[in-house]
């Protein structure tokens, strides 16, 4: 039987929502058991243990995405994250293959701060000013349109692991690095690689102005996670007074000032293998999403586990995928509708994949 796609809000179907958590799991398990290897369910380290339960592989995004790629058998690849994790996975994956995000609204606010045509404005101003010096680079948290942008200027994506080769890469090519969405990111890993704090500057996007340095080695798009920026000095040096010997370790998304007085900074990944491989009895503050804080410090009751700042809540984005959303999206499936079908643009889809083969080509 041939499927048909829709794009629909999963808040117009009550049914699932009044569900009992018991009657969801059921449903949603005889579903996977029903559809078997042509679906794969992928959730991200930082969705609600509820949400995550039913994921058949967890991650972070670009994990998920090459795992995607990988099975070949799923038909159906329904991801339990935000929207340009959906995209970035149906980018790479075959066109037989449909990719579905539960909740259309699970966008991610710090690639929002960033939209292809804001991107292109900024890069005409520094194409005017500077003669073809800058190479782009994208955080892959970032719309397929402005990964579309980088491939097609000459640029690449990276992870938050993989920045330090993206940024040596252009800076071996006697290039200097545009850097966006995520100012915090740039600038930490613009110092790992020796550009000092000086000569960096800050691409505006809301006054549309270059500011600090006059002749920048990188420039900063002045995008951010509202989540990993709550995460402080101050809240490291309050912890070690209330905790003694205990380790902070964050993410690289958190501001400059912070990562300088953490002892670890790591992605998803490298913070998750820290603490798997860190000793019985050792006690550490983490700073980032706290849905994996909380899921690290189930797994590991051998060890002290808190955020480093417990004020900070879940990302609202993350927050969005529900069982029962997921319920509805499955239910379709099997009546022969795909709903909430995420798929880039043919041209768009074009250009990203450049970006990103550029980065796997790097190393990266």
């Amino acid at each position: 039987m041939a499927l048909h796609s829709k794009m629909q809000d999963p808040w117009t179907s009550s049914s699932q929502q009044d569900l009992e958590e018991d009657t969801l799991s059921s449903r949603i398990q005889a579903i996977r058991q029903q559809l078997g290897a042509r679906l794969l369910i992928l959730g991200h380290h930082y969705q609600q243990e509820k949400a995550i339960q039913y994921a058949d592989l967890r991650g972070d995004s670009i994990l998920l995405a090459r795992q995607a790629v990988q099975n070949r058998t799923a038909q159906y690849i329904v991801f339990l994250g935000v929207r340009f994790m959906a995209e970035t996975a149906d980018i790479v994956t075959s066109p037989n293959q449909a990719v579905v995000l539960p909740d259309p609204q699970a966008g991610c606010m710090m690639a929002d701060m960033a939209s292809g045509h804001q991107v292109r404005e900024c890069w005409s101003m520094i194409e005017s000013r500077f003669n073809q010096q800058f190479i782009p680079v994208t955080y892959v948290n970032s719309s397929a349109d402005v990964k579309a942008f980088c491939g097609e200027t000459g640029g690449l994506t990276c992870t938050s692991s993989s920045a330090e080769k993206a940024f040596r890469w252009v800076l071996d090519q006697g290039k200097r690095v545009l850097f966006l969405p995520d100012e915090h990111l740039g600038r930490n890993t613009g110092a790992r690689v020796g550009i000092k704090l000086d000569e960096m500057a800050i691409w505006d996007r809301n006054r549309h102005q270059l500011l600090g340095s006059a002749n920048p080695k990188l420039i900063l798009w002045n995008g951010y996670c509202p989540i990993h920026e709550q995460f402080t000095a101050d809240n490291a040096k309050q912890l070690r007074q209330r905790h003694s010997g205990i380790g902070v370790m964050v993410h690289p998304e958190c501001p400059h000032s912070t990562i300088t007085e953490a002892d670890v900074s790591g992605s998803t990944e490298t913070i998750i293998k820290h603490i798997q491989d860190s000793s019985p009895g050792s006690a550490w503050g983490i700073g980032t999403e706290t849905n994996l804080v909380k899921r690290l410090a189930q797994h590991h009751p051998d060890k002290t586990i808190v955020s480093l700042n417990e004020e900070v809540g879940p990302c609202p984005d993350m927050m969005k995928t529900a069982p029962w959303k997921l319920l509805w999206c499955l239910e379709g499936l099997v009546k022969g509708e795909i709903r909430n079908q995420v798929r880039v643009k043919p041209e768009i889809a074009k250009w990203a994949r450049v970006a990103i083969q550029r980065m796997l080509d790097v190393g990266c």
